[in-house]
């Protein structure tokens, strides 16, 4: 099940509310199992045959942490064991076909791939997992209750696509007896963050991925200037969806009163490498930093151990978000610009910012085109097709993906040919976009400053969106 879907936003959710804050003026653990009970019908709703690997993660999660607590003297191995389980687990899942693949391709062997459901949000839930049984092993938490060690993985606001959130302080909100009153000010606040969100992905991400859609399956017919288009599209569509991802799950969470960590703070107007990691999918980078970069040493072994360190995160970053070549050089080459921000920090201090930060757009939409890339083949001939300025026409069914039934409606009122209508509609979301990603800051940093245009907008931006929806479209992360 997705957030943007009629079932989430017309029965389960609303129902979820209302039976969550009833089931708290009873006891605190009947508002947690009603919160357990939701989250598994929104994971169950993707299919039963993942919903029991889901499962079996747990029962083996579980198990291993209740011994950590159990056998003190073992607690270390035992806490090794688990972690060597869940990557163990997540690499046959996620990379076993393309560990395979790869061997066939070196070797010229044709070993048979095996037809696995890959469990929707593994990495997440099983980053979540290795997250609790850590917190459990330094004492962060003390009481391992299953329910609320169920309630913390299984949360649905953030099962499938995080962010990922700490054990100890979730747990504590969870169980924290003034949080469980309903709050109107604050499930307001949560509905405009969740309208705001909405509109992301349904009207901006989605229709810019048809543009993408377009071009990526036809690469054959498309040149330079489409090219271009699709690799700014691309760039817009990804963070539209991960921002309104990000808004709705954070919006979803605030109306239950219960505070997700800020994932997504305006990366487009980073002015680095370094910089945009601070500020896109922060929860993963604060996994990766607590987990691989500081027991690796961080930055205090030395300059050539820094940048060493720094490499295996981006390296571990790529191989982490798919199996896939392109996702392996994308890590390599936003480590290798990470480290060259570092080397000429102080020559970066003196520049003006504008050229920081268009150096940096520019090299996140080359990095963004091979994220999205079938191959890197594919990515490199693209490339290619920019540097042709030979041929830098656009292609009129490049333009045609922007004429939606509104748009199309439109240009008949107003008796203007489609292409024309798309033209328009292109320049206009692409502005627009450009505008959402550089000016207004990130809305869980306004979140609680109501005004009436802020209002307003939300009430158009959910109709407007409600409106719009007619199929479900998987949020980009939802694949990783």
């Amino acid at each position: 099940m997705q957030f943007n879907s009629y079932i989430f936003i017309l029965a389960l959710f609303p129902v979820t509310v209302l039976l969550y804050y009833i089931a708290n003026k009873i006891n605190i653990t009947a508002g947690k199992i009603i919160l357990m009970a939701t989250s598994l019908v929104f994971y169950v709703y993707g299919g039963i045959k993942m919903s029991l690997i889901l499962a079996i993660s747990l029962l083996i999660n579980y198990v291993l942490v209740y011994d950590i607590k159990a056998i003190r003297k073992a607690r270390r191995a035992i806490l090794f064991i688990d972690i060597v389980v869940n990557i163990a687990f997540l690499l046959y899942y996620k990379y076993l076909g393309f560990f395979i693949r790869t061997y066939n391709d070196v070797s010229g062997q044709s070993l048979g791939i095996p037809n696995l459901i890959m469990p929707l949000g593994i990495s997440f839930f099983t980053f979540q997992q290795i997250m609790y049984v850590v917190s459990v092993y330094k004492g962060d938490i003390e009481d391992i209750n299953i329910i609320d060690y169920l309630t913390f993985v299984l949360y649905f606001p953030k099962i499938v696509s995080g962010p990922l959130a700490d054990p100890a302080k979730m747990i504590a909100d969870f169980n924290n007896p003034e949080l469980k009153r309903p709050d109107l000010s604050t499930i307001m606040d949560g509905i405009i963050i969740f309208s705001f969100g909405l509109f992301k992905k349904l009207i901006l991400a989605d229709g810019f991925a048809r543009a993408v859609n377009f071009g990526f399956a036809n690469d054959q017919w498309i040149h330079g200037f489409d090219v271009m288009l699709t690799m700014l599209f691309y760039t817009f569509q990804i963070y539209f969806d991960f921002s309104g991802y990000s808004d709705m799950a954070y919006g979803a969470s605030k109306i239950l009163n219960i505070e997700l960590p800020m994932n997504f703070d305006s990366p487009y107007k980073a002015i680095d490498i370094r910089d945009f990691w601070k500020r896109w999918h922060m929860s993963l980078t604060g996994f990766f930093t607590k987990y691989i970069y500081i027991p690796l040493g961080g930055s205090k072994r030395g300059v050539a151990r820094t940048y060493i360190n720094t490499m295996i995160v981006f390296l571990v970053s790529g191989i982490w978000h798919g199996a896939n070549f392109t996702f392996i050089l994308w890590g390599v080459l936003h480590g290798a610009l990470s480290i060259y921000d570092r080397l000429t920090d102080k020559m970066h201090k003196k520049r003006p910012k504008v050229v920081g930060w268009l150096f940096t757009f520019i090299a996140v939409n080359f990095l963004w085109l091979l994220f999205r890339a079938d191959s890197i083949t594919q990515w490199v001939q693209y490339i290619g097709k920019m540097a042709d300025f030979s041929v830098m026409n656009l292609n009129p069914d490049f333009v045609l993906t922007f004429v939606t039934p509104e748009v199309g409606f439109l240009a008949h009122i107003l008796g203007v040919e489609k292409d024309f209508a798309g033209l328009i509609a292109m320049a206009v979301m692409t502005v627009f976009a450009l505008f959402i990603c550089l000016v207004p800051k990130n809305n869980m940093r306004t979140f609680g400053k109501k005004n009436l245009g802020k209002t307003v907008l939300a009430a158009f931006a959910f109709g407007f969106s409600f409106l719009a929806l007619s199929s479900e479209s998987i949020f980009v992360y939802f694949n990783f």
